[in-house]
């Protein structure tokens, strides 16, 4: 039976403005490119800070200490060359410094997904898509190339005013730029590796039917939603109405019992599977 052939790419529906756009660049193949963030902002609740005595907001000002507040276009970026004497750098000669090839999402090398290690990821993603309609075809050939190989590509661009290295994959018929970090700005794990105590090897196999039990082929991310998001957004509608949520009472803690013991229990209690998407989690009751 031939192998199927993956889906050819097409431009998303574009929702909002985009966070970057320039080329991609895989050897001599070049074609324009756009990135938009995966998340979705509007999800997000944000709290404000307010003075107790009269709710007014806490404003942020920028300050200079001899002429008070200062307009933002006052504001210049400088460099500190020696202690208190600056040298000023204006945004076009920031701009004459980039050239195209600044611009540029530069794939370094393609590597199998197993090699990369999720520690490296900073939790940014974007949906890069194709700029123009002639980029549409060497967008799909790259996409189903790197599908039929297996492989995600890994590079460089210049994105939020700095260096920033990229892992590039296909996802869902668009490929996802996710955000590393490098290799400096992670901790060792050496500090703090730990002693591995010698255990049963009854007892080790009891927490591999425990696994085993728990595990599935399959697995749903959007069944998981955000319940502490869904209590304070409960919460603020309900002080919205001038009512009460009534707290639910607290869970008795687990009892404290052999480990043998609790992986045994455990392995009998029965598998619940995915969570309920958020809808379907309980609440608590309002009370008026």
């Amino acid at each position: 039976m031939p192998a199927r052939r993956p889906p050819t790419p097409t431009t998303v529906r574009e929702i909002g403005r985009a966070s970057w756009s320039g080329t991609l660049r895989i050897g001599l193949v070049t074609f324009p490119v756009q990135a938009f963030n995966v998340v979705v902002p509007e999800k997000e609740i944000h709290l404000h800070q307010l003075h107790a005595a009269c709710d007014r907001r806490i404003h942020y000002q920028k300050v200079c200490p001899v002429h008070g507040e200062v307009p933002k276009d006052e504001i210049v970026s400088a460099y500190e060359y020696s202690r208190g004497k600056y040298v000023r750098i204006e945004p076009d000669e920031l701009d004459e410094l980039r050239t195209e090839a600044d611009r540029a999402l530069r794939i370094e090398a393609f590597i199998k997904p197993k090699n990369i290690d999720t520690l490296c990821m900073d939790g940014r993603n974007y949906f890069l898509t194709p700029q123009k309609e002639e980029a549409r075809e060497p967008y799909g050939v790259i996409y189903r190339a790197m599908v039929e190989r297996d492989r995600w590509g890994v590079g460089q661009i210049l994105f939020s005013e700095r260096e920033q290295l990229v892992l590039v994959r296909p996802y869902q018929n668009v490929f996802l730029m996710s955000m590393l970090r490098h290799c400096d700005e992670l901790r060792r794990a050496q500090p703090y590796e730990v002693t591995i105590p010698r255990s049963s090897d009854k007892t080790v196999k009891l927490a591999e039917q425990l696994i085993d039990n728990a595990s599935e082929d399959t697995f749903d991310f959007a069944a998981y939603g955000d319940p502490y998001r869904a209590k304070l957004k409960e919460l603020i509608d309900s002080k919205i109405e001038g009512k009460k949520i009534a707290t639910p009472p607290a869970e008795a803690e687990p009892e404290v019992i052999n480990l043998a013991d609790a992986l045994r229990k455990s392995i009998a209690l029965p598998h619940e599977g995915r969570r309920q998407p958020p809808r379907r989690q309980r609440r608590g009751k309002r009370a008026s």
